[in-house]
């Protein structure tokens, strides 16, 4: 992953990463609230103004690893196959990294990820700045469709990212909701796949008639009729 960078670049990266862990361990051990960006740069053997110089906050020491993915989406439109659609892109790039069991799309049973994944849920700072590198992740994407297109289809490009980023948010939750409460993600996975498939059909072929509720027969339209009628003579009366 470091190949072809400079010393200079790889000690960037080293000391991003001695940072994220510093950090982490001391959230996990005492609490987010509780521990001072001070406290992480004593343990981390840097200055106060290291950490800043590498993380905008203190928010990012935890988030940093999901700010860093926050081009994915995006990126796997921008790098489609001659001829293929967005929607087969983004479904290829997502469903590739769920089978890699990767973290970036929840679906690591990694121990470390889970207990950051249960910090960022109770606390409300890192909530709140993860739901904003979501709605960054889908703002790249809606560029990145309208760029391609033309006319109507350019002013539809953020709704089609809507959509597309609410699948990848759906499975997401699905995938840490089973992981945390103590699945594996190889028994996980089947699940996930089943509703991403199902998902990304939807958005490819279009909602529909989703959500239709059964036709009455004609006996009940005629017993609600008969209903309707009696409940407005009780309200006349």
């Amino acid at each position: 992953m470091t190949e072809g960078l400079s010393l200079r670049e790889r000690k960037k990266i080293q000391t991003r990463r001695t940072l994220w862990k510093t950090a982490a361990k001391l959230f996990l051990e005492r609490g987010y609230d509780q521990v001072s960006v001070a406290e992480i740069a004593l343990a981390a053997e840097v200055s106060k103004m290291t950490v800043f110089n590498y993380m905008s906050s203190k928010e990012d020491l935890v988030l940093g690893p999901m700010r860093e993915h926050i081009g994915d989406a995006a990126r796997s439109v921008r790098e489609r196959r001659s001829g293929e659609s967005a929607v087969a892109a983004f479904r290829r790039a997502f469903m590739d990294a769920l089978h890699a069991h990767d973290a970036s799309v929840g679906m690591s049973d990694n121990p470390y990820v889970l207990q950051l994944r249960r910090l960022i849920q109770e606390t409300p700072a890192l909530l709140v700045r993860a739901h904003e590198y979501v709605r960054q992740a889908q703002m790249l994407l809606a560029e990145e469709l309208a760029s391609a297109a033309e006319g109507p289809d350019a002013e539809l490009a953020p709704v089609v990212a809507a959509q597309l980023m609410s699948v990848r948010y759906a499975v997401h939750e699905y995938s840490h909701r089973r992981l945390l409460a103590g699945e594996s993600a190889e028994d996980v996975l089947p699940g996930a796949v089943a509703l991403a498939e199902r998902a990304f059909a939807l958005v490819e072929h279009g909602i529909g008639d989703y959500g239709s509720l059964p036709p009455a027969s004609a006996q009940g339209a005629a017993e609600q009729g008969r209903s309707s009628a009696g409940s407005g003579q009780g309200t006349a009366e």
